[in-house]
């Protein structure tokens, strides 16, 4: 089984209009991550346990875990972000670390058996849409 490290990269949305320009763009971060079939609920509730723990990160917007639907075992990780900088901070941070760390690493305890066969970032630009209303 090859295991890779997740790398982050950005995927950036801006306002219609001002595609390419740095200015009020939100970063998205994907990681696709695919866990075997019978590890999904395994993998729901890790990140069930620690619920809340990016929320208070400066620049972090929101968050959520997406669940495939059609037989893929490709769960989907997004999050959203002010800034690439509030990103990287957060990266960087001793809250990421502890964050990614189990309840019983947390405890002082062995890590648990990672469930994940492969993770992968996937990077996009917004290149058109519309908005509802």
């Amino acid at each position: 089984m090859n295991r890779q490290a997740p790398t982050h990269r950005a995927l950036t949305f801006s306002s219609p209009g001002t595609v390419g320009h740095d200015e009020e763009m939100t970063v998205i971060k994907i990681n696709a991550i695919t866990v075997p079939a019978d590890s999904g609920d395994e993998l729901a509730h890790r990140f069930a346990a620690r619920a809340g723990a990016v929320d208070n990160a400066d620049g972090f917007e929101g968050f959520e875990l997406l669940k495939p639907t059609d037989g893929r075992e490709q769960w989907l990780v997004v999050t959203r972000w002010r800034d690439e900088e509030s990103f990287q901070a957060w990266l960087n941070s001793d809250s990421f670390a502890h964050g990614h760390r189990s309840t019983a690493e947390r405890r002082g305890q062995g890590a648990p058996t990672p469930i994940a066969t492969h993770s992968e970032v996937w990077s996009y630009v917004r290149a058109g849409g519309s908005t509802s209303g």
